[in-house]
């Protein structure tokens, strides 16, 4: 016996609240990413309904956003997915911007390590100087 919507809610689309829940993130969240076009959600009447490329892209945008990727990085990679069919041309722009961000972190720590460097002569120098009085 078959019943009114018998579909999972997944494969119907989830609310904003459903996923938001879902994925530990907030609906505020959620609305900016659609603001910003990362999100095109199924609109039934006024009611959002979110479906699996959604949430797909919902766990892309918080990886790469863990990863340090800018939103406009994640978008430029989002839009690969959407635009090619060509899987080595996605991976291979994939491969350049995780190269990119690579390149960025190790940059980032040399100037920590240098400012840790500083901080430590600095911190020598008081005690010295406490040390004299």
């Amino acid at each position: 016996m078959e019943t009114r919507g018998a579909g999972t809610e997944s494969e119907a689309g989830q609310s904003i609240g459903a996923l938001a829940r879902q994925l530990g993130l907030t609906t505020r969240a959620i609305r900016f990413y659609e603001d910003k076009g990362l999100l095109t959600p199924r609109r039934v009447g006024q009611r959002r309904l979110y479906g699996p490329r959604e949430r797909v892209r919902l766990q892309l945008i918080q990886r790469g956003k863990r990863l340090g990727f800018s939103l406009a990085e994640i978008r430029e990679i989002l839009d690969i997915y959407d635009e090619s069919q060509d899987e080595s041309a996605q991976l291979t722009h994939l491969v350049e911007k995780i190269a990119e961000r690579r390149a960025s972190l190790l940059a980032q720590r040399r100037d920590i390590d240098l400012t840790l460097d500083e901080l430590d002569q600095l911190d020598t120098q008081c005690q010295a100087l406490l040390e004299r009085r």
